[in-house]
């Protein structure tokens, strides 16, 4: 027997909408490379989930190709996960609408994103209601044991368990049909906050371009970026989040970009400056993206990049397909 056979399965996925950044990288995206060694893992861009919201055809098509090959990049192997573009595998939007035909309009009308995201859209489509039932066929189409989330996706989680619930208690006399996936939080170097503002997340989505580095910036705006975050008026480096949280943020990130810990860190830099500091702290991030980025630009101008993908969609549609034909079977839908 393979040994990835009687490892669990994982699974995540992403949207292809922007560049990550550097505390989606520390925060969860290299977590993904050790979670493949570890799990039977299988990661998917869910270019699908990104049309709730509208979108350039010619950039999604263009943003697709480059998130997949940063993900690799990165460092997930293919010979140890799937990784496949969800428009891929035509399981996952069949499957959804079997969920949506199960899964109540209150349920769905619940979920905190749509709540938050439909007031600031002055036209609110359907997929952005419905979306999180295309969530919960992701999922459950690759018998999910464990899915890596963080507190912003709890509740679509919460969602996932109770239609498996549902689903296996209606049609599955006795058996489970579909697997009932578990939270898990990945192996974390810190939350990486916001270089403009130390109380709020770096996100990728910020206005304000000085208040993230992306993980494809160049080593002159890494650099400029990193001398323009905040620090305060102490004037020397401590780990103190109360009286000093963005140079306890600044940190934190060097830590997680050099592999060193706190406590060395501010013994070196204690009465070093903050401009030494802040130097030392964008050259760690530069020497960790360099040869990511350098691989990046390789892939995209390759091949390898399209055949890994084709081979991905391959195993995924085998095993989405499996699953599918169980749910269609259960609720009557096949009738040869």
């Amino acid at each position: 027997m393979r040994l990835d056979l009687m490892k669990a399965k994982i699974f995540s996925g992403v949207q292809p909408t922007s560049v990550p950044t550097i505390g989606n990288y520390v925060g969860a995206m290299r977590q993904f490379v050790e979670l493949q060694d570890d799990y039977d893992a299988t990661y998917c861009i869910v270019n699908q989930h990104a049309i709730t919201v509208p979108q350039d055809p010619a950039k999604l098509h263009q943003t697709t190709r480059e998130l997949a090959a940063l993900y690799l990049a990165l460092g997930i192997d293919p010979k140890k996960a799937t990784i496949f573009v969800q428009s891929d595998v035509p399981a996952h939007t069949q499957a959804a609408w079997i969920i949506l035909c199960t899964t109540g309009l209150g349920e769905l009308e619940r979920m905190t994103q749509f709540k938050d995201k439909s007031t600031k859209q002055e036209s609110v489509n359907a997929g952005l209601l419905c979306y999180p039932a295309l969530m919960v066929a992701d999922i459950i189409l690759y018998d999910a044991a464990y899915v890596p989330v963080g507190e912003d996706q709890k509740q679509h989680l919460e969602l996932t368990r109770n239609y498996v619930d549902r689903f296996n208690q209606r049609y599955g006399k006795g058996k489970e049909l579909l697997v009932k996936p578990e939270i898990i939080t990945p192996k974390s170097g810190g939350r990486v906050m916001s270089l403009q503002d130390p109380f709020s997340k770096m996100s990728k989505s910020d206005t304000n371009a000085k208040a993230t580095i992306s993980l494809l910036d160049d080593p002159k705006t890494i650099l400029k970026k990193m001398k323009s975050a905040v620090t305060d008026s102490v004037g020397q480096v401590n780990y103190d989040r109360e009286n000093q949280p963005a140079v306890s943020n600044l940190l934190d990130i060097f830590s997680a970009f050099s592999g060193r810990s706190i406590d060395s860190l501010v013994a070196e830099y204690h009465e070093a400056g903050y401009g030494t500091f802040k130097q030392a702290i964008a050259d760690s991030i530069i020497a960790t993206l360099e040869p990511i980025q350098a691989e990046y630009h390789r892939l995209l101008t390759s091949s390898t990049l399209d055949d890994i993908l084709a081979d991905g969609a391959k195993k995924a549609n085998q095993q989405a397909n499996k699953v599918l034909a169980r749910m269609e079977k259960a609720i009557g839908l096949t009738y040869r």
